[in-house]
Protein backbone atom coordinates (compact mmCIF):
# COMPACT_ATOMS: atom_id res chain seq x y z
CA UNK A 1 0.00 0.00 0.00
CA UNK A 2 1.63 3.34 -0.80
CA UNK A 3 0.21 6.85 -0.52
CA UNK A 4 1.16 9.18 -2.94
CA UNK A 5 0.81 13.19 -1.24
CA UNK A 6 2.51 15.47 -3.49
CA UNK A 7 -0.51 18.21 -3.93
CA UNK A 8 1.72 21.47 -2.36
CA UNK A 9 2.98 23.35 -4.92
CA UNK A 10 4.42 26.02 -3.03
CA UNK A 11 6.18 26.68 0.66
CA UNK A 12 5.91 24.93 3.97
CA UNK A 13 3.70 27.39 5.88
CA UNK A 14 4.04 26.91 9.84
CA UNK A 15 6.95 24.55 9.62
CA UNK A 16 10.39 24.66 9.66
CA UNK A 17 11.84 22.27 6.76
CA UNK A 18 14.43 21.13 8.01
CA UNK A 19 12.51 19.74 11.26
CA UNK A 20 10.76 17.54 9.52
CA UNK A 21 11.53 14.53 11.17
CA UNK A 22 10.01 15.75 14.38
CA UNK A 23 6.94 16.33 12.52
CA UNK A 24 7.18 12.86 11.16
CA UNK A 25 7.35 10.99 14.49
CA UNK A 26 4.19 13.49 15.68
CA UNK A 27 2.28 11.80 12.49
CA UNK A 28 3.30 8.53 14.32
CA UNK A 29 2.40 8.94 17.35
CA UNK A 30 -1.26 10.19 16.59
CA UNK A 31 -1.63 7.29 14.04
CA UNK A 32 -0.32 4.82 16.61
CA UNK A 33 -2.90 6.21 19.21
CA UNK A 34 -5.50 6.05 17.43
CA UNK A 35 -4.50 2.17 16.42
CA UNK A 36 -4.10 1.39 20.08
CA UNK A 37 -7.60 3.08 20.77
CA UNK A 38 -9.79 1.28 18.22
CA UNK A 39 -8.29 -1.64 20.10
CA UNK A 40 -9.32 -0.80 23.75
CA UNK A 41 -5.71 -0.76 24.70
CA UNK A 42 -2.51 1.48 25.52
CA UNK A 43 1.30 0.87 24.75
CA UNK A 44 3.69 1.79 27.66
CA UNK A 45 6.15 4.59 26.67
CA UNK A 46 4.95 4.72 23.44
CA UNK A 47 6.26 7.78 22.07
CA UNK A 48 9.64 6.13 23.54
CA UNK A 49 8.83 3.82 20.46
CA UNK A 50 7.75 5.92 18.05
CA UNK A 51 11.54 6.77 16.09
CA UNK A 52 12.29 8.04 12.51
CA UNK A 53 15.38 6.84 11.08
CA UNK A 54 17.47 7.05 8.08
CA UNK A 55 17.38 4.41 6.23
CA UNK A 56 20.84 2.94 5.05
CA UNK A 57 19.92 1.88 1.73
CA UNK A 58 18.77 3.16 -1.58
CA UNK A 59 14.95 2.41 -2.08
CA UNK A 60 13.78 2.02 0.93
CA UNK A 61 12.90 5.74 1.70
CA UNK A 62 13.83 8.70 3.09
CA UNK A 63 12.92 7.85 6.54
CA UNK A 64 11.68 4.65 7.49
CA UNK A 65 10.37 3.72 10.90
CA UNK A 66 9.14 0.60 12.76
CA UNK A 67 7.23 1.28 15.40
CA UNK A 68 4.58 -1.19 13.87
CA UNK A 69 6.71 -4.56 14.66
CA UNK A 70 7.65 -3.02 17.84
CA UNK A 71 3.58 -2.23 19.06
CA UNK A 72 1.99 -4.97 17.33
CA UNK A 73 2.09 -7.38 20.45
CA UNK A 74 0.83 -5.53 22.72
CA UNK A 75 -2.11 -4.55 20.26
CA UNK A 76 -2.58 -8.29 19.28
CA UNK A 77 -2.23 -7.32 15.79
CA UNK A 78 0.10 -8.26 12.83
CA UNK A 79 2.94 -6.19 12.17
CA UNK A 80 2.30 -5.90 8.31
CA UNK A 81 -1.39 -5.20 8.96
CA UNK A 82 -0.79 -2.91 11.50
CA UNK A 83 1.90 -0.89 9.56
CA UNK A 84 -1.23 -0.45 6.18
CA UNK A 85 -3.62 0.88 9.58
CA UNK A 86 -1.18 3.31 10.23
CA UNK A 87 0.07 4.46 6.94
CA UNK A 88 -3.98 4.90 6.06
CA UNK A 89 -4.22 6.72 9.34
CA UNK A 90 -0.90 9.00 8.28
CA UNK A 91 -3.24 9.91 4.96
CA UNK A 92 -6.12 11.11 6.35
CA UNK A 93 -3.98 13.65 9.36
CA UNK A 94 -2.07 14.64 6.20
CA UNK A 95 -4.87 16.57 4.31
CA UNK A 96 -4.76 20.23 4.93
CA UNK A 97 -1.34 20.01 7.43
CA UNK A 98 1.87 21.17 5.88
CA UNK A 99 3.88 18.47 6.80
CA UNK A 100 2.49 16.56 3.74
CA UNK A 101 4.28 18.70 1.78
CA UNK A 102 7.16 17.00 2.82
CA UNK A 103 5.73 13.72 1.94
CA UNK A 104 6.03 12.27 -1.65
CA UNK A 105 5.08 8.67 -0.62
CA UNK A 106 4.78 6.68 2.14
CA UNK A 107 4.67 2.62 2.07
CA UNK A 108 4.29 -0.27 4.29
CA UNK A 109 8.10 -2.76 3.84
CA UNK A 110 8.88 -6.23 4.50
CA UNK A 111 7.14 -7.30 8.12
CA UNK A 112 6.18 -3.91 8.59
CA UNK A 113 8.66 -1.28 8.25
CA UNK A 114 6.96 1.93 7.38
CA UNK A 115 9.06 3.77 4.82
CA UNK A 116 8.40 7.75 3.93
CA UNK A 117 9.87 9.61 0.43
CA UNK A 118 10.28 13.02 1.02
CA UNK A 119 9.53 15.53 -1.75
CA UNK A 120 11.64 17.24 -3.71
CA UNK A 121 9.87 20.83 -2.84
CA UNK A 122 10.89 19.55 0.85
CA UNK A 123 14.37 19.44 -0.14
CA UNK A 124 13.75 22.79 -2.06
CA UNK A 125 12.55 24.25 0.57
CA UNK A 126 15.36 23.07 2.93
CA UNK A 127 18.07 25.15 0.62
CA UNK A 128 15.84 28.11 1.00
CA UNK A 129 15.47 28.26 4.67
CA UNK A 130 19.36 27.68 4.89
CA UNK A 131 20.12 30.24 2.80
CA UNK A 132 17.79 32.56 5.16
CA UNK A 133 19.11 31.58 8.49
CA UNK A 134 22.68 31.43 7.39
CA UNK A 135 24.84 31.88 10.58
CA UNK A 136 21.55 30.84 12.63
CA UNK A 137 21.09 27.64 10.50
CA UNK A 138 21.22 24.68 12.99
CA UNK A 139 20.81 26.35 16.10
CA UNK A 140 18.12 26.24 18.69
CA UNK A 141 16.92 27.49 22.10
CA UNK A 142 17.41 24.16 24.17
CA UNK A 143 19.20 25.51 26.85
CA UNK A 144 16.63 28.20 27.13
CA UNK A 145 19.25 30.75 28.35
CA UNK A 146 20.11 28.81 31.55
CA UNK A 147 23.63 29.57 33.31
CA UNK A 148 26.12 26.72 32.67
CA UNK A 149 29.66 27.12 33.63
CA UNK A 150 31.90 24.70 31.55
CA UNK A 151 35.21 23.94 33.56
CA UNK A 152 38.13 22.53 31.60
CA UNK A 153 42.05 22.00 31.44
CA UNK A 154 42.38 23.20 35.01
CA UNK A 155 45.66 22.11 34.53
CA UNK A 156 48.34 22.94 37.53
CA UNK A 157 50.52 25.57 36.78
CA UNK A 158 54.33 23.59 37.23
CA UNK A 159 54.80 22.86 33.71
CA UNK A 160 53.71 23.40 30.13
CA UNK A 161 50.76 21.70 28.55
CA UNK A 162 50.88 18.23 27.17
CA UNK A 163 48.80 16.81 24.25
CA UNK A 164 46.28 15.19 26.72
CA UNK A 165 45.67 18.86 28.27
CA UNK A 166 45.62 20.31 24.70
CA UNK A 167 42.60 17.64 23.82
CA UNK A 168 41.00 18.49 26.91
CA UNK A 169 41.28 22.09 25.40
CA UNK A 170 39.67 21.08 22.50
CA UNK A 171 36.99 19.65 23.59
CA UNK A 172 35.87 22.02 26.63
CA UNK A 173 36.07 24.68 23.85
CA UNK A 174 33.92 23.00 21.04
CA UNK A 175 31.39 21.95 23.66
CA UNK A 176 31.27 25.08 25.28
CA UNK A 177 30.72 26.62 21.48
CA UNK A 178 28.08 24.09 20.76
CA UNK A 179 26.28 24.68 24.44
CA UNK A 180 25.97 28.03 23.51
CA UNK A 181 24.96 27.70 20.06
CA UNK A 182 21.80 25.50 21.41
CA UNK A 183 20.12 28.50 23.78
CA UNK A 184 22.52 28.64 26.72
CA UNK A 185 24.50 31.11 28.39
CA UNK A 186 27.95 29.83 29.03
CA UNK A 187 30.66 30.81 31.18
CA UNK A 188 34.32 29.47 30.40
CA UNK A 189 36.43 28.80 33.38
CA UNK A 190 39.94 27.90 34.41
CA UNK A 191 40.26 26.53 38.07
CA UNK A 192 44.53 27.28 38.97
CA UNK A 193 45.89 24.91 41.44
CA UNK A 194 48.20 27.71 43.34
CA UNK A 195 47.66 26.06 46.49
CA UNK A 196 49.03 23.52 48.25
CA UNK A 197 52.48 21.09 48.03
CA UNK A 198 52.83 20.52 44.78
CA UNK A 199 53.26 25.02 44.72
CA UNK A 200 55.88 24.56 47.32
CA UNK A 201 57.69 21.61 45.11
CA UNK A 202 58.02 24.00 42.35
CA UNK A 203 59.52 26.67 43.64
CA UNK A 204 61.79 24.29 45.58
CA UNK A 205 63.05 22.46 42.08
CA UNK A 206 63.55 26.06 40.32
CA UNK A 207 65.68 27.53 43.56
CA UNK A 208 67.65 24.33 43.39
CA UNK A 209 68.63 24.63 39.72
CA UNK A 210 69.48 28.35 40.08
CA UNK A 211 71.43 27.76 42.89
CA UNK A 212 73.31 25.02 40.83
CA UNK A 213 74.08 27.81 37.73
CA UNK A 214 75.18 30.02 40.72
CA UNK A 215 77.78 26.90 41.15
CA UNK A 216 76.54 26.98 44.93
CA UNK A 217 75.50 23.58 46.61
CA UNK A 218 71.74 22.66 46.14
CA UNK A 219 69.45 19.81 47.55
CA UNK A 220 67.24 19.11 44.51
CA UNK A 221 63.69 17.93 46.27
CA UNK A 222 63.73 14.31 45.88
CA UNK A 223 60.40 14.43 43.74
CA UNK A 224 60.62 17.90 42.03
CA UNK A 225 60.42 18.62 38.96
CA UNK A 226 62.76 17.44 35.97
CA UNK A 227 62.22 18.94 32.98
CA UNK A 228 64.48 20.83 30.48
CA UNK A 229 61.47 24.02 31.43
CA UNK A 230 62.93 24.07 34.89
CA UNK A 231 66.32 24.82 34.12
CA UNK A 232 65.03 27.04 31.48
CA UNK A 233 63.34 29.07 34.48
CA UNK A 234 66.23 29.56 36.78
CA UNK A 235 68.72 30.43 33.54
CA UNK A 236 65.85 33.66 33.11
CA UNK A 237 65.66 34.04 36.83
CA UNK A 238 69.38 34.43 37.08
CA UNK A 239 69.34 36.59 34.19
CA UNK A 240 66.31 38.83 35.18
CA UNK A 241 68.32 39.54 38.51
CA UNK A 242 65.52 39.97 40.98
CA UNK A 243 66.33 36.94 42.89
CA UNK A 244 65.84 37.97 46.46
CA UNK A 245 69.83 37.80 47.53
CA UNK A 246 68.87 38.44 51.41
CA UNK A 247 66.53 36.27 53.56
CA UNK A 248 64.86 33.01 52.46
CA UNK A 249 64.23 33.29 48.34
CA UNK A 250 61.99 29.98 47.96
CA UNK A 251 58.61 32.66 48.43
CA UNK A 252 59.70 34.17 45.92
CA UNK A 253 60.12 31.22 43.41
CA UNK A 254 57.08 30.07 44.17
CA UNK A 255 55.85 32.74 42.85
CA UNK A 256 58.13 33.38 39.95
CA UNK A 257 57.68 29.83 39.05
CA UNK A 258 53.79 29.52 39.06
CA UNK A 259 53.20 33.20 37.32
CA UNK A 260 56.24 32.19 34.56
CA UNK A 261 54.51 28.58 33.58
CA UNK A 262 50.53 30.28 33.85
CA UNK A 263 51.45 32.63 31.66
CA UNK A 264 53.24 30.28 29.25
CA UNK A 265 50.01 28.25 29.67
CA UNK A 266 47.82 31.37 29.17
CA UNK A 267 50.09 32.21 25.80
CA UNK A 268 49.82 28.35 24.03
CA UNK A 269 45.71 28.72 24.88
CA UNK A 270 45.17 31.86 23.41
CA UNK A 271 47.15 30.47 20.17
CA UNK A 272 45.16 27.42 20.30
CA UNK A 273 41.97 29.40 20.33
CA UNK A 274 40.93 28.78 23.63
CA UNK A 275 39.76 31.65 25.77
CA UNK A 276 38.56 31.27 29.42
CA UNK A 277 35.99 34.06 31.03
CA UNK A 278 37.20 33.47 34.38
CA UNK A 279 40.60 31.99 35.57
CA UNK A 280 39.95 31.19 39.35
CA UNK A 281 42.79 30.53 41.56
CA UNK A 282 42.08 27.80 44.10
CA UNK A 283 43.73 30.12 46.59
CA UNK A 284 41.44 32.37 46.25
CA UNK A 285 38.84 29.81 48.06
CA UNK A 286 41.34 30.46 51.34
CA UNK A 287 41.41 33.99 51.60
CA UNK A 288 37.51 34.49 51.44
CA UNK A 289 36.91 31.76 53.83
CA UNK A 290 34.49 29.41 51.32
CA UNK A 291 36.39 26.04 52.77
CA UNK A 292 35.56 27.01 55.99
CA UNK A 293 32.06 27.67 55.43
CA UNK A 294 32.02 24.78 52.89
CA UNK A 295 33.00 22.41 55.90
CA UNK A 296 30.83 23.88 58.22
CA UNK A 297 27.78 23.58 55.63
CA UNK A 298 28.54 19.53 55.60
CA UNK A 299 28.56 19.46 59.31
CA UNK A 300 25.11 21.48 59.97
CA UNK A 301 23.55 18.83 57.61
CA UNK A 302 25.17 16.04 58.97
CA UNK A 303 27.41 15.10 56.11
CA UNK A 304 30.07 15.51 57.92
CA UNK A 305 31.64 13.87 61.65
CA UNK A 306 34.95 13.79 63.16
CA UNK A 307 36.90 10.82 64.25
CA UNK A 308 40.65 10.09 64.89
CA UNK A 309 40.73 14.13 65.21
CA UNK A 310 40.40 14.44 61.03
CA UNK A 311 36.82 15.67 59.60
CA UNK A 312 35.38 12.73 57.22
CA UNK A 313 32.49 13.29 54.26
CA UNK A 314 29.70 10.70 54.67
CA UNK A 315 30.13 9.11 51.49
CA UNK A 316 27.82 6.72 52.15
CA UNK A 317 24.92 9.30 52.33
CA UNK A 318 24.71 9.57 48.72
CA UNK A 319 26.30 6.60 47.19
CA UNK A 320 23.81 3.43 47.46
CA UNK A 321 24.99 -0.27 47.36
CA UNK A 322 24.23 -0.71 43.85
CA UNK A 323 25.42 2.95 42.80
CA UNK A 324 29.04 2.40 42.20
CA UNK A 325 32.15 0.07 43.46
CA UNK A 326 33.04 -0.38 47.11
CA UNK A 327 35.99 2.23 47.13
CA UNK A 328 33.77 4.86 45.59
CA UNK A 329 31.57 4.05 48.70
CA UNK A 330 34.33 5.06 51.63
CA UNK A 331 34.09 7.99 53.78
CA UNK A 332 36.69 10.36 52.88
CA UNK A 333 38.90 12.45 54.88
CA UNK A 334 37.99 16.67 54.10
CA UNK A 335 40.36 18.22 57.01
CA UNK A 336 43.62 15.99 58.35
CA UNK A 337 44.22 15.77 61.92
CA UNK A 338 46.87 18.20 61.71
CA UNK A 339 44.57 20.91 60.24
CA UNK A 340 45.30 20.60 57.24
CA UNK A 341 42.53 20.58 54.30
CA UNK A 342 42.29 17.65 51.73
CA UNK A 343 42.00 18.34 47.60
CA UNK A 344 38.47 17.19 48.29
CA UNK A 345 37.42 19.48 50.82
CA UNK A 346 38.60 22.38 48.55
CA UNK A 347 36.71 20.60 45.73
CA UNK A 348 33.50 20.56 47.56
CA UNK A 349 34.23 24.32 48.37
CA UNK A 350 35.22 25.05 44.80
CA UNK A 351 32.18 23.51 43.25
CA UNK A 352 29.59 25.04 45.65
CA UNK A 353 30.81 28.79 45.07
CA UNK A 354 30.05 27.92 41.30
CA UNK A 355 26.61 27.24 42.31
CA UNK A 356 26.35 30.51 44.32
CA UNK A 357 27.37 32.43 41.87
CA UNK A 358 24.58 31.49 40.20
CA UNK A 359 25.26 28.50 37.62
CA UNK A 360 21.85 26.29 36.72
CA UNK A 361 24.41 23.34 35.22
CA UNK A 362 28.30 22.81 36.15
CA UNK A 363 30.23 20.53 33.59
CA UNK A 364 33.69 19.98 34.90
CA UNK A 365 36.24 18.30 31.86
CA UNK A 366 38.89 15.87 33.91
CA UNK A 367 41.77 13.40 32.65
CA UNK A 368 40.47 9.75 32.61
CA UNK A 369 42.90 8.94 35.38
CA UNK A 370 40.07 11.19 37.70
CA UNK A 371 37.64 8.42 37.28
CA UNK A 372 36.92 7.18 40.72
CA UNK A 373 36.76 10.76 41.73
CA UNK A 374 33.21 11.30 39.81
CA UNK A 375 31.31 9.79 42.13
CA UNK A 376 32.76 11.41 44.83
CA UNK A 377 31.85 14.94 43.58
CA UNK A 378 28.39 13.42 42.91
CA UNK A 379 27.55 12.95 46.33
CA UNK A 380 29.56 16.32 47.23
CA UNK A 381 27.60 18.09 45.00
CA UNK A 382 24.52 16.30 46.52
CA UNK A 383 25.47 17.07 50.05
CA UNK A 384 25.24 20.92 49.60
CA UNK A 385 21.94 20.76 48.16
CA UNK A 386 22.04 20.08 44.55
CA UNK A 387 20.61 17.34 41.91
CA UNK A 388 22.84 14.82 40.61
CA UNK A 389 21.44 16.07 36.94
CA UNK A 390 23.10 19.81 37.73
CA UNK A 391 26.68 18.27 37.65
CA UNK A 392 28.36 16.28 34.87
CA UNK A 393 32.01 15.22 34.40
CA UNK A 394 33.55 14.42 31.08
CA UNK A 395 36.82 12.31 31.10
CA UNK A 396 39.32 13.11 28.71
CA UNK A 397 41.57 9.77 27.50
CA UNK A 398 44.89 9.18 26.46
CA UNK A 399 46.62 10.01 23.35
CA UNK A 400 49.02 8.48 21.44
CA UNK A 401 51.37 10.57 18.57
CA UNK A 402 51.89 8.45 15.70
CA UNK A 403 54.21 9.31 12.62
CA UNK A 404 53.06 7.23 9.56
CA UNK A 405 51.10 4.96 11.75
CA UNK A 406 54.56 4.38 13.76
CA UNK A 407 54.20 5.49 17.84
CA UNK A 408 56.39 8.25 18.55
CA UNK A 409 58.22 8.22 22.18
CA UNK A 410 56.51 10.23 24.28
CA UNK A 411 58.92 10.82 26.72
CA UNK A 412 62.97 11.24 26.04
CA UNK A 413 64.59 11.45 29.57
CA UNK A 414 63.33 12.44 32.82
CA UNK A 415 60.25 15.00 33.64
CA UNK A 416 60.09 15.62 29.81
CA UNK A 417 57.33 14.98 27.03
CA UNK A 418 55.28 16.00 24.11
CA UNK A 419 54.22 19.80 24.87
CA UNK A 420 50.65 21.03 22.87
CA UNK A 421 52.91 23.66 22.03
CA UNK A 422 55.34 21.24 19.97
CA UNK A 423 52.27 20.19 18.60
CA UNK A 424 50.96 23.13 17.55
CA UNK A 425 54.55 24.05 16.17
CA UNK A 426 54.75 20.98 13.48
CA UNK A 427 50.74 20.69 12.49
CA UNK A 428 49.15 23.93 12.90
CA UNK A 429 46.03 24.96 14.83
CA UNK A 430 43.14 23.18 12.73
CA UNK A 431 44.46 20.23 12.44
CA UNK A 432 45.77 19.74 15.79
CA UNK A 433 42.35 20.93 17.44
CA UNK A 434 40.28 18.66 14.65
CA UNK A 435 42.53 15.79 15.17
CA UNK A 436 41.80 16.47 19.35
CA UNK A 437 38.23 15.66 18.31
CA UNK A 438 37.72 12.71 16.52
CA UNK A 439 36.60 10.06 18.65
CA UNK A 440 34.88 10.33 22.07
CA UNK A 441 36.43 11.89 24.55
CA UNK A 442 36.45 9.16 26.91
CA UNK A 443 37.86 6.53 24.18
CA UNK A 444 41.89 6.65 23.97
CA UNK A 445 42.80 8.40 20.63
CA UNK A 446 45.82 7.99 17.99
CA UNK A 447 47.13 11.58 16.49
CA UNK A 448 49.26 10.75 13.21
CA UNK A 449 51.45 13.73 12.25
CA UNK A 450 52.35 13.37 9.37
CA UNK A 451 48.69 12.12 7.90
CA UNK A 452 47.70 15.94 9.90
CA UNK A 453 50.38 17.81 7.78
CA UNK A 454 49.19 16.22 4.40
CA UNK A 455 47.71 17.88 1.42
CA UNK A 456 45.47 15.36 0.37
CA UNK A 457 42.20 13.78 0.33
CA UNK A 458 43.36 10.90 3.31
CA UNK A 459 43.88 14.01 5.42
CA UNK A 460 40.17 15.30 6.73
CA UNK A 461 40.69 18.36 7.60
CA UNK A 462 42.51 18.91 3.46
CA UNK A 463 39.56 17.28 2.80
CA UNK A 464 36.92 19.03 4.52
CA UNK A 465 38.62 22.74 3.82
CA UNK A 466 39.28 21.53 0.56
CA UNK A 467 35.31 21.40 0.39
CA UNK A 468 34.35 24.70 0.99
CA UNK A 469 37.07 26.73 -0.54
CA UNK A 470 35.87 24.58 -3.82
CA UNK A 471 32.40 25.96 -3.58
CA UNK A 472 33.99 29.60 -2.50
CA UNK A 473 35.95 29.39 -5.91
CA UNK A 474 32.20 28.52 -7.60
CA UNK A 475 31.09 30.81 -6.39
CA UNK A 476 33.27 33.48 -7.60
CA UNK A 477 32.99 32.31 -10.89
CA UNK A 478 29.69 32.68 -10.80
CA UNK A 479 29.66 36.12 -9.58
CA UNK A 480 31.61 37.14 -12.26
CA UNK A 481 29.00 35.61 -15.06
CA UNK A 482 26.18 37.81 -13.40
CA UNK A 483 24.56 34.20 -12.13
CA UNK A 484 22.87 34.37 -9.08
CA UNK A 485 21.78 31.45 -6.64
CA UNK A 486 17.77 30.57 -6.47
CA UNK A 487 16.47 27.24 -4.72
CA UNK A 488 15.17 24.80 -7.49
CA UNK A 489 13.49 21.21 -6.94
CA UNK A 490 14.71 20.22 -10.14
CA UNK A 491 18.14 19.96 -8.92
CA UNK A 492 16.98 16.67 -6.83
CA UNK A 493 16.28 14.63 -9.78
CA UNK A 494 19.66 13.47 -9.06
CA UNK A 495 21.10 10.92 -6.32
CA UNK A 496 23.75 12.33 -5.35
CA UNK A 497 22.00 16.11 -5.10
CA UNK A 498 19.35 14.65 -3.03
CA UNK A 499 22.83 12.58 -0.93
CA UNK A 500 24.18 15.99 -0.29
CA UNK A 501 20.70 17.47 0.80
CA UNK A 502 19.91 14.84 2.93
CA UNK A 503 22.90 15.61 5.12
CA UNK A 504 22.20 19.73 4.99
CA UNK A 505 19.26 18.70 5.86
CA UNK A 506 20.47 16.62 9.03
CA UNK A 507 22.62 19.28 10.79
CA UNK A 508 20.16 20.77 13.63
CA UNK A 509 19.63 17.27 14.81
CA UNK A 510 23.22 16.49 14.65
CA UNK A 511 23.74 19.85 16.42
CA UNK A 512 20.89 19.07 18.99
CA UNK A 513 22.07 15.80 19.94
CA UNK A 514 25.65 16.31 20.51
CA UNK A 515 24.52 19.36 22.39
CA UNK A 516 22.07 17.33 24.52
CA UNK A 517 25.19 14.10 24.85
CA UNK A 518 27.86 16.41 25.53
CA UNK A 519 29.51 15.36 22.17
CA UNK A 520 31.57 17.66 20.72
CA UNK A 521 33.26 14.65 18.30
CA UNK A 522 29.89 14.23 16.01
CA UNK A 523 31.06 17.43 14.51
CA UNK A 524 34.23 16.03 13.34
CA UNK A 525 32.14 13.18 11.83
CA UNK A 526 29.27 14.98 10.96
CA UNK A 527 32.10 17.53 8.64
CA UNK A 528 33.71 14.68 7.09
CA UNK A 529 30.43 13.24 5.74
CA UNK A 530 29.19 16.44 4.30
CA UNK A 531 32.22 17.19 2.63
CA UNK A 532 32.62 13.82 1.36
CA UNK A 533 28.53 13.83 -0.62
CA UNK A 534 29.88 17.87 -1.52
CA UNK A 535 32.76 16.06 -3.66
CA UNK A 536 30.80 12.89 -4.82
CA UNK A 537 28.24 16.33 -6.43
CA UNK A 538 30.54 17.64 -7.13
CA UNK A 539 32.27 15.38 -9.79
CA UNK A 540 29.04 14.12 -11.74
CA UNK A 541 27.28 17.40 -11.69
CA UNK A 542 28.03 20.85 -13.46
CA UNK A 543 27.14 23.68 -11.58
CA UNK A 544 28.02 26.76 -14.01
CA UNK A 545 26.70 26.56 -18.13
CA UNK A 546 23.61 24.85 -17.29
CA UNK A 547 20.03 25.61 -18.47
CA UNK A 548 19.45 28.93 -16.35
CA UNK A 549 17.06 27.07 -13.40
CA UNK A 550 19.32 23.89 -13.05
CA UNK A 551 22.23 26.38 -13.27
CA UNK A 552 20.77 28.68 -10.00
CA UNK A 553 19.17 25.59 -8.57
CA UNK A 554 22.18 23.61 -8.25
CA UNK A 555 24.17 27.24 -7.18
CA UNK A 556 21.60 27.13 -4.40
CA UNK A 557 22.11 23.55 -3.46
CA UNK A 558 26.50 23.89 -3.21
CA UNK A 559 25.85 27.94 -1.36
CA UNK A 560 23.78 25.92 1.14
CA UNK A 561 26.42 23.24 1.77
CA UNK A 562 29.06 26.21 2.34
CA UNK A 563 27.05 27.90 4.95
CA UNK A 564 26.49 24.39 7.33
CA UNK A 565 29.78 23.55 6.44
CA UNK A 566 31.29 27.11 7.55
CA UNK A 567 29.18 26.77 10.57
CA UNK A 568 30.27 23.58 11.27
CA UNK A 569 34.03 24.67 11.54
CA UNK A 570 32.98 27.74 13.14
CA UNK A 571 31.98 25.04 16.19
CA UNK A 572 34.91 23.42 15.60
CA UNK A 573 37.43 26.50 16.09
CA UNK A 574 38.75 25.44 12.87
CA UNK A 575 39.25 27.84 9.56
CA UNK A 576 37.45 28.17 6.61
CA UNK A 577 39.58 29.04 4.18
CA UNK A 578 37.87 30.83 0.49
CA UNK A 579 40.89 29.81 -1.20
CA UNK A 580 43.46 26.79 -0.76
Amino acid sequence: MSLIQNSCGGSLPGIVASDVDSRLESILLRASEDAAQRRGCSVPELAQLVQIERPKREGQGDRASGVAMRIAKALSASPRELAEEIVASVSEQGHGHSPSCAIAKVEVAGPGFINFFLSDKWRENVVAEVLAKRESYGASDRGAGRRVQVEFVSANPTGPLHIGHGRGAAVGDVLANLLAFTGWNVEREYYINDAGLQMEILGKSVQARYLELLGQPAAFPENGYKGEYIVDLARAAKEGGQVPQQGDSLPWFKRYAADSILGGIKDDLARFGVKFDVWFPESELYKRGLVAEAMQQLKDGGHAYEADGALWFKTSDFIGASDEDDESKKDRVLIRANGVPTYFASDIAYHRDKYERGFDRVIDIWGADHHGYVPRMRAAVESIGRSRQDFDVILIQLVSLLRDGVQVAMSTRAGEFVTLRDVLDEVGTDATRYFFLTRRADSQLEFDLELAKREGSDNPVYYIQYAHARICSVMREAAERGVRAAASAEVFADRDARALLDSVSAFPAEIDGASKDLAPHVLTAYALSLAGRFHAFYNTNRILGEAPSMEAGRLALVEAVKVVLSNCLRLLGVTAPEKM
